[in-house]
């Protein structure tokens, strides 16, 4: 069921954020910070936009989520339980032993993910075979691709976009988990990565830059996105790594550790106020 209220939406996100801290905590080990950042996105996609039905995970019109930052599984996780893909007491297996939600998602093990993730670089290249896999069958599926912005340090990247706009591949959006920060740092300082829409918008995108918090903005430009004929689009979101959690948020050290008890307890209690403030 599509759900278009934004405060609904806004309170899934919140739930959805709960689940991270939950499967990280639980694992002991994880990646939060650009989990928590890619919430509102993933929300927006799995409640409101994309053609999916957690009762027919296979259903080859449905459309696609290539979550190409695969270290971020545990947002992915989080919002396919909320979804109902399965039981939300799973989290709590999260990385462990003989758990189907391992550290990187995997198509094989968890209903509902569409791509097996990891190594960074690689989710678009798949994203815009599956893209031009609709294409040639005319199957009318939207296919989406998640990425981090340290992620667009790899070569492989401007090779898929090179490829997706060359094959005028209008039903691929990308969007771009853009928080500024990676395992060592400030994007532009690590790797120089800089004037990001005018790069793809040189590889032949269409690019739409929004808050990556802000559900209405996330909603217009996907709908954005889906009206666009004849090239691709990429939505690069502004976001904060570790939203919602005050203590993560914007702080590197949050991309690859699990809060201890102590955190655990104040970051659900942070996303509860939240939750009763909405």
């Amino acid at each position: 069921m599509k759900i278009t209220n934004v405060e609904a939406l806004e309170k899934i996100a919140i739930e959805v954020r709960k689940g991270i801290i939950e499967a990280v905590y639980s694992a002991k080990s994880g990646h939060p910070g650009g989990a928590l950042s890619c919430a509102d996105i993933l929300t927006v996609l799995y409640f409101n936009q994309m053609n999916i039905d957690e009762e027919k995970p296979n259903d080859k019109n449905r459309d696609r989520l290539v979550l190409s930052k695969g270290h971020a599984s545990a947002a992915l996780y989080s919002v396919l339980a909320e979804k109902g893909y399965f039981d939300k007491e799973l989290l709590k297996t999260f990385r462990k032993i003989g758990s189907n939600l391992q550290g990187h998602p995997d198509m094989k093990k968890v209903p509902g993910v569409d791509m097996t993730t990891g190594s960074l670089g690689q989710g678009l290249s798949v994203a815009v075979g599956m893209a031009l896999a609709s294409k040639m069958d005319q199957a009318g599926c939207k296919i989406y691709c998640v990425m981090g912005d340290g992620e667009i340090e790899e070569g492989q990247v401007w090779e898929a976009a090179m490829a997706a706009s060359k094959n005028k591949l209008d039903n691929l959006c990308v969007i771009l988990d853009n928080n500024n920060l990676q395992i060592d740092g400030e994007i532009d300082k690590v790797g120089g990565m800089n004037n990001i829409t005018e790069k793809f918008q040189s590889f032949g995108f269409n690019t739409i830059n929004i808050d990556g918090h802000n559900i209405d903005s996330i909603i217009d430009a996907c709908t954005t996105a889906k009206q666009t004929k004849g090239k691709p689009t990429i939505i690069i979101a502004k976001t904060v790594k570790g939203k919602g959690v005050s203590f993560m948020e914007n702080k590197a050290e949050w991309h690859g550790k699990a809060p201890s008890e102590e955190e655990y307890n104040l970051a659900i209690e942070e996303l509860n106020h939240l939750l009763l403030v909405h």
